[in-house]
């Protein structure tokens, strides 16, 4: 099967590690081991004593592939990220692109009637697609804030939808559901017997409350819900994510099919995150005040600019900024990282031209992100000249 160039990706790869400012990162400032045990011990020398512990009892084991269907730590850890989640219901995967890549492989097939929103993480439109399927797309509106129009996602469904792609919080544009807006959601979804498909990789970082937002997981059986350890969790590099569904056939089939692409995720990495999910409030508080120092931050900026313009994200650690030049996105971005070293992500990546995606959370030190963003201000000054 051939698949459409992942735009977004491909553009990091090419550029993230050649940047001095990565302003295109998408993941709450990632932390070391030795970060993660002193944050969730409480000190320096707690956390020293907690990693030697933790290193000394993990070394003492055999790497054999472990608990193929995840290390119980590990899935109770995702359970209490839920009100009705079971251990039972959560498979683990290879980040949120592999539990992402799993769950529509394994729903979508050809001639299939899929429903997407846009602008959001290509994946939700383009695996359907590389499957066969018929993918009929949501454009999310700047004049509604980047959220979903209950109405016009009815009608797009028509009398064959199959299965309905959305992001909460938005990928790229920070929107995020209310409880009633995903009840709504549900509501749709339930009347079509159609499967609901939740990427939700930025669902705690919310900017105005610490309370865990509605995930449709827990109101309506049909539903999959995907997230990770990466965004919320600062852990991008131990590459463990997971979905979760409460259909048992569904449960049967992704599992049949991970075990010809993933057999079983890492000893190590369900360990750390096992631990890590043990302290979740201690990492999610420093989540809270990078995404919510930064993005006064960037707020700041974008104000200070008169040919920049932005919707103010609700959630996640993204924004999509709309510039007023004429230049192509691509064009923009890439002269930019060349001549400042400023590395954002093309809005184009997304279908949303004369705009960039901006990562707000990828230092906690304001003062880093002012830097980057001064460098995007001196670029934008040259195409004044």
């Amino acid at each position: 099967m051939k698949i459409k160039d992942f735009k977004v990706e491909q553009w990091m790869n090419a550029w993230e590690t050649k940047c001095r400012y990565n302003v295109a990162e998408t993941c709450t400032y990632s932390m070391s081991l030795d970060e993660v045990f002193e944050l969730c011990e409480g000190s320096a020398e707690a956390g020293a004593k907690a990693r030697d512990e933790f290193l000394s009892a993990f070394c003492m084991r055999r790497l054999t592939y472990g608990d193929i269907e995840g290390n119980p730590k590990f899935l109770e850890g995702i359970c209490g990220l839920y009100q009705t989640v079971e251990p039972g219901h959560v498979i683990p995967t290879h980040g949120a692109a592999g539990a992402n890549h799993l769950v529509l492989t394994t729903l979508c097939e050809p001639g299939d009637h899929v429903v997407s929103v846009m602008p959001t993480y290509q994946q939700l439109y383009s695996i359907p697609q590389m499957c066969g399927a018929n993918v009929s797309i949501l454009h999310l509106d700047k004049e509604q804030r980047y959220h979903v129009d209950a109405k016009r996602l009815d009608a797009l469904c028509g009398d064959d939808v199959k299965v309905i792609c959305i992001n909460n919080p938005d990928n790229p544009t920070g929107a995020l559901l209310s409880e009633e807006e995903i009840r709504g959601i549900v509501d749709i979804a339930r009347r079509h017997d159609a499967w609901l498909v939740f990427d939700e990789v930025y669902r705690l970082l919310v900017q105005d409350s610490d309370a865990f937002t509605t995930s449709p997981v827990d109101l309506y059986d049909k539903a999959v819900v995907v997230s990770s350890m990466s965004k919320v969790w600062s852990m991008a590099g131990i590459r463990l994510g997971w979905c979760i569904t409460k259909d048992p056939q569904l449960r049967h089939d992704l599992l049949s099919h991970r075990d010809y692409n993933l057999i079983s995720c890492g000893l190590f990495d369900e360990e750390v995150a096992a631990y890590a999910l043990a302290h979740r409030d201690a990492i999610l508080a420093r989540s809270h005040r990078i995404v919510r120092q930064n993005l006064q931050v960037l707020q700041e900026w974008v104000d200070s600019e008169p040919r920049l313009s932005f919707v103010r994200p609700e959630a996640g650690t993204t924004a999509l900024v709309y510039y007023d030049y004429d230049v192509d996105s691509y064009d923009f971005c890439a002269d930019m990282v060349k001549t400042t070293g400023a590395l954002v992500t093309p809005g184009d990546a997304f279908e949303e031209p004369h705009s960039m995606r901006i990562g707000y959370a990828y230092s906690d030190n304001p003062d880093d992100l002012r830097q980057g963003l001064a460098a995007i201000s001196a670029f934008m000054r040259t195409l004044e000249e």
